[in-house]
C-alpha cells in the first residue's frame, strides 16, 4: 500500500506531503483545485515520461517519492531479478532536473523508466474516467475473464508455443519460396553444370597445354637447333670432342713428370664423356621434334574451349570454372533436396500445431468456467447499487486460427432493463451504469489479483442520491482487502472514506500553489456539508453531513 507520497516543484505544488490509510482515504476538492495534477506526480513514480514544463521552478529540480508497505504481495522475486535491495518499506523517487534529465530510484538504487513501470504496474491500479471506456473492448474483457479464470501459466505455455508454431509457419514459407526459386533455376543450373561438366576440366591442363602449343608452333626451330648444337660438338671439319681428346692425351704424357697433369687428364676425359652424351641426347631429341599441323589444331581448339568458358562465366582461370561447376552441382543437389527438408519441417509443425491446440482447449475450458463467476458476481455487485434488474451474459466464440491470447473471442453483454436484451455495453450503458458496471468487475478483481492500492478517480461519475450510498458500500467493503484512494465528488462517497483528505488552491505573494490536507472531524463535517449544499452552511446541510458520516 501507499503509506506516504511527496511533491516537490511539480506544476503548481511547491511541496507537499500526504500520508495514507491503508483502507480508504477520500480524496475532495473544487474543480480546478489540483487533483489531477496531484495524480499526474504520482505518475511519476509509477514510469510515465516527463518534461520540463512539470517544473514549478526552472531552476529548481522537481522530486516525486512515495513509500510503499510491500511487505504481503511477494515481491521479493522480483527485486532479486532486478538486482535490487528489497525493504518492507520500498521508496520510489523520481527526480527531474532543470536540464531536462530524468533520474528514478528505488531504494535509493537508480533504475530505468521500464524497471519503475514494471514495479509500479504490481504497486497501483490507476482508474480514471475514461477506463470506463475499455469496458467495451473486447482485449479488456478477456482480460477480465482471464484473471478470473486464474490462466497465468496456462496462457504462458500456450504463449511460448504460439511463438514456437508461428515461427516454424515462418520457415517452412521461407524453405517453399527458396525451393520454389531453386526450381525455377534448376534448368538453369543444370545446363551450366553439363556444358562444365563435359568440359572435363583438368586444374593445371591449361598451363600444360599452353606449353605444348609454344613447342608446336617452334618445332623446326628446336629441332635446327639441337641438331646444330651435335655439329658444333662433334662433327667431322670441327669437333669439341676430338679437341678435348687430344688435349687429354698431352696430359697422359706428362703425368707421370707432373701429378696435376693426372687431374687434368682425369677431367678432361669426364668431360669428354659429358660432351659425347650431350651430342647423343640432341640427337635423340632433335629426332622425336616433329611439325604436327592435327595437333596444334587440337590444342588450339582445346584451349579456345577453355578460354571460350572462361569468358563466358567472367573468370580467369580452369581452377575457377571447376570452383563454378562444384557450384552449380551443390545447387542442382539443394533444389532437388528441398522436398525432403520441406517434409521434415511440415512434420514438425503439424506436431507444434497439435501442441498448441491441446492447449488451446485447455484455455478455454478455464475461461468458460469463468463466465458464471463473473456475471454472477457483478451481477449482485449491481443490485447492491441499485440495477436490480441488471444482466450480464458473456459470449464466447471459437476463433479458427490461432491468435496470440488463444483461439477465443469473448463478449461481454450488458442489460439494465428486463424488457431489453443484452448487449454490448458501449451501445446501451449510460454513464452512471458504466461506472457501476467498472466498480463491479473491480470489486471482482480484487479477489482474484493482488491490486495493493487501487486508486478511483472519480469512479462514481453520472451517479447521485441512494445509488451514490449505495456505490460507497461496495467501495467501503472493497477497502477492507485493498487500499482505496478515492477521489470523488459526491458527499454520500467522501462520507465512506477511513480519512478524507482535501485538495485546495492557494495564493502566496501572488503565486497560485495546490496543497492537501487531511480534515479533523469538524473539518470533515464542514467539507461534506458544502458537498451537499454548497459554500453557503446551512443547519440542514451541516445536518446531513453528520448523519453521512454515522452511517
Amino acid at each position: 500500500m501507499l503509506s506516504k507520497l511527496s511533491i516537490s516543484n511539480y506544476a503548481l505544488i511547491h511541496e507537499l506531503q500526504v500520508d495514507f490509510h491503508r483502507n480508504l482515504n477520500s480524496v475532495t476538492g473544487e474543480t480546478g483545485a489540483g487533483k489531477s495534477i496531484i495524480l499526474g506526480a504520482l505518475g511519476l513514480i509509477l514510469g510515465n515520461r516527463a518534461d520540463l514544463s512539470v517544473l514549478k521552478n526552472k531552476d529548481e529540480k522537481c522530486i516525486v517519492e512515495g513509500q510503499f508497505e510491500v511487505n504481503n504481495y511477494s515481491l521479493n522475486t522480483f527485486f532479486e531479478e532486478q538486482d535490487l535491495d528489497y525493504d518492507p518499506s520500498t521508496i520510489l523517487r523520481r527526480e527531474i532536473t532543470p536540464a531536462g534529465k530524468s533520474r528514478a530510484f528505488i531504494n535509493d538504487t537508480p533504475v530505468n523508466l521500464k524497471v519503475l513501470r514494471e514495479l509500479g504496474l504490481k504497486l497501483i491500479d490507476i482508474h480514471s474516467q475514461h477506463q470506463n471506456l475499455e469496458l467495451s473492448n473486447q482485449k479488456f474483457q478477456l482480460n477480465l475473464v482471464d484473471s478470473v479464470a486464474g490462466v497465468e501459466s496456462v496462457i504462458t505455455d500456450y504463449k511460448k508455443l504460439y511463438t514456437e508454431y508461428k515461427n516454424q509457419q515462418k520457415l517452412v514459407a521461407e524453405i517453399k519460396e527458396k525451393a520454389e526459386k531453386a526450381k525455377t533455376d534448376l534448368d538453369y543450373f543444370q545446363f551450366q553444370f553439363n556444358q562444365l561438366e563435359e568440359a572435363k576440366l583438368a586444374k593445371y591442363e591449361q598451363d600444360e597445354l599452353e606449353l605444348e602449343l609454344e613447342k608446336l608452333t617452334h618445332a623446326e626451330d628446336i629441332k635446327t637447333a639441337f641438331s646444330e648444337a651435335g655439329q658444333l660438338l662433334d662433327s667431322e671439319t670441327i669437333s669439341v670432342i676430338q679437341n678435348i681428346r687430344e688435349a687429354q692425351k698431352a696430359m697422359e704424357k706428362i703425368k707421370d713428370f707432373d701429378p696435376d697433369a693426372a687431374d687434368l687428364s682425369e677431367r678432361l676425359q669426364s668431360t669428354v664423356l659429358e660432351l659425347k652424351d650431350i651430342v647423343d641426347e640432341a640427337e635423340i631429341l632433335a629426332e622425336r621434334i616433329e611439325f604436327n599441323p592435327t595437333r596444334i589444331e587440337e590444342v588450339n581448339d582445346r584451349l579456345n574451349l577453355l578460354f571460350g568458358l572462361q569468358q563466358k562465366h567472367n573468370v580467369g582461370s580452369v581452377a575457377e570454372l571447376i570452383e563454378l561447376r562444384n557450384d552449380f552441382d551443390e545447387k542442382i543437389n539443394r533444389a532437388v533436396g528441398y522436398e525432403n527438408e520441406i517434409k521434415e519441417l511440415e512434420d514438425q509443425l503439424i506436431k507444434r500445431k497439435t501442441e498448441l491446440e491441446t492447449k488451446a482447449k485447455q484455455l478455454s475450458k478455464l475461461r468458460k468456467s469463468a463466465f458464471p463467476v463473473i456475471e454472477k458476481s457483478v451481477v449482485e455487485d449491481l443490485k447492491q447499487m441499485g440495477m436490480t434488474k441488471s444482466r450480464i451474459q458473456i459470449v464466447h466464440t471459437a476463433l479458427e486460427d490461432f491468435h496470440a491470447d488463444g483461439k477465443d473471442s469473448v463478449s461481454l453483454l450488458f442489460s439494465a432493463n428486463p424488457d431489453s436484451s443484452p448487449d454490448e455495453i458501449s451501445k446501451i450503458a449510460s454513464g452512471g451504469e458504466m461506472s457501476r458496471l467498472m466498480l463491479a468487475i473491480k470489486n471482482l478483481l480484487r479477489s482474484s489479483k493482488a491490486l495493493p492500492t487501487v486508486i478511483f478517480d472519480e469512479i462514481d461519475s453520472g451517479v447521485s442520491g441512494e445509488i451514490a450510498v449505495k456505490m460507497g458500500n461496495i467501495i467501503k467493503a472493497f477497502s477492507t482487502s485493498t487500499q482505496i484512494i478515492n477521489i470523488t465528488h459526491l458527499p454520500q462517497i467522501a462520507a465512506k472514506g477511513d480519512v478524507h483528505l482535501q485538495v485546495y488552491k492557494m495564493e502566496n505573494n501572488g503565486k497560485t500553489f495546490t496543497s492537501i490536507k487531511q480534515l479533523n472531524e469538524a473539518e470533515r463535517v464542514e467539507e461534506l456539508a458544502k458537498m451537499v449544499g454548497g459554500e453557503k452552511l446551512t443547519e440542514t446541510a451541516m445536518k446531513a453531513a453528520q448523519e453521512l458520516l454515522q452511517n
